[in-house]
């Protein structure tokens, strides 16, 4: 690798050692030890350099080794000091980390609740709850927008929210263009940092600082999600979500603690409010990112055309990561969905933005290939196919029993209870989000590979 300071500098060569040790390589072939660099979260979120590769940022306050001091901490402060520590767990992860011990489901989510709270947590929650709300609201916002497409604020099509990945690179790179389109519905990861941090901390009389929240998540860019300033409470001086580790940190916390997932004796799962008492894992149905296609397209269907879709049928288009739904009557299109995985279609869907041919109402994006049942934070088999992973991991995934969200137990009491109804100014606060343009500022460093 050359790195190419500009201006007048010349070019400096770089040694990489196989411990990932930097030497800079002088023209008499002399060799200077270069010091890594530090990279915050709040730095990578300002820079619009990168599309975001998360996985090889130095990230000190979201990791495990960040959890585990947390937990450390606690043991040995004053009980007035200590801080009540919640453990959210995506349904991804589960499923990867049940291939991975070869564990159904909920073996595997009652397992994770004994090992978290073995080593200190006090609650492990599940984000299929709060992925509820992300479902129901997506689904409020798309109707709004399709009846009021006239106005130019309500910009069809709409296009998720929910993958951090794509939206670092909606706003670094085409802020002005996309920005409009994005879903304002916050992710699962982000309605459950509200719900910890709001509604739980309420009903544990707490300050929102005195509980710590970490997520277990998929995606490394789950990490700068819940580093977003808008996560942040001025009030308390405390993030939604507190710390992101990804699945394969966890297995480094089994690892670290000398303990097979497998070989645990299975605990409880713990439940957000009394009329959710969980007995088992739940999930939604529209495939492993969350089923918003699926879910937007159900509720749209017979909210504004009263047609009850009893199959949502997907018709693949150039390749696997991209497909699209429709609903026709007599001939006419009514609604045209798609689903835009991988940056490859994403660009695509974006020229097509830009020229103003898009002929979608809605897209379902995912930054990774496959969606986020294969995000860069799981598991990988070294002695398995990438391929044949994916397949399991997708085959644990869909034995979870699936539920409508607007059923889900709980929900429409904590609309009532916590948010004060839903499409109230509060709902909005709490559920909702807002999204910024980041202006592309050269640096003056490039770097040739």
């Amino acid at each position: 690798m050359k790195v190419d300071r500009r201006p007048g500098s010349g070019v400096a060569k770089i040694h990489i050692e196989d411990d990932g040790s930097y030497f800079q390589v002088s023209q008499d072939g002399g060799m200077k030890k270069l010091e890594k660099a530090k990279i915050s979260l709040d730095d990578c979120l300002a820079c619009s350099g990168c599309v975001t590769s998360a996985e090889t940022v130095l990230i000190t306050q979201q990791s495990h080794e960040e959890l585990r001091k947390v937990l450390g901490a606690n043991k040995t402060a004053a009980p007035d000091q200590q801080k009540l520590v919640v453990i959210s767990v995506s349904p991804q992860s589960r499923a990867s980390l049940a291939v991975r011990f070869q564990l159904n489901p909920t073996d595997t989510a009652r397992k994770l609740t004994a090992f978290f709270k073995k080593i200190g947590a006090h609650y492990v929650f599940d984000t299929a709850f709060s992925r509820n709300f992300s479902l129901l609201e997506s689904q409020r916002e798309f109707v709004r927008r399709f009846r009021g497409q006239a106005d130019p604020e309500q910009a069809l099509p709409v296009l998720t929210s929910a993958c951090p990945g794509w939206i670092c690179y909606a706003e670094k790179t085409h802020g002005s263009t996309l920005l409009p389109h994005i879903s304002t519905a916050r992710s699962p990861q982000q309605v459950m940092g509200s719900l910890v941090k709001d509604f739980f901390a309420q009903q544990q009389h707490l300050t929102p600082d005195k509980v710590y929240h970490a997520t277990v998540m998929p995606c490394y860019d789950k990490k700068l999600e819940a580093s977003r300033p808008d996560f942040f409470s001025q009030e308390h001086q405390t993030r939604d979500v507190d710390c992101v580790i990804t699945t394969g940190e966890v297995f480094k916390l089994l690892e670290e603690e000398g303990v097979s997932l497998s070989e645990l004796e299975p605990a409880p799962l713990d439940s957000l409010c009394s009329s959710a008492s969980a007995q088992e894992p739940t999930s939604h149905q529209g495939g492993g990112s969350g089923g918003y296609l699926e879910h937007v397209f159900r509720h749209a269907a017979q909210e504004l055309f009263g047609i009850h879709v009893t199959e949502v049928t997907y018709r693949p288009l150039r390749n696997k990561d991209l497909q699209e739904v429709i609903l026709e009557r007599e001939g006419q299109v009514l609604l045209h969905f798609a689903a835009a995985y991988g940056f490859r279609n994403i660009q695509n869907l974006v020229q097509k933005l830009k020229r103003g041919r898009c002929p979608y109402h809605y897209v379902e994006v995912m930054a990774c290939p496959a969606g986020c049942l294969n995000g860069g934070g799981q598991l990988k088999a070294p002695d398995m196919p990438g391929k044949e992973l994916l397949q399991q991991v997708e085959r644990l995934y869909g034995l979870v029993r699936t539920e409508a969200p607007e059923d889900a137990p709980g929900i429409q009491e904590l609309y009532e209870r916590w948010l004060q109804g839903a499409g109230s100014e509060r709902a909005g606060r709490l559920l909702h989000t807002s999204y910024h343009a980041v202006e592309k500022a050269g640096s003056g460093l490039s770097i040739r590979w």
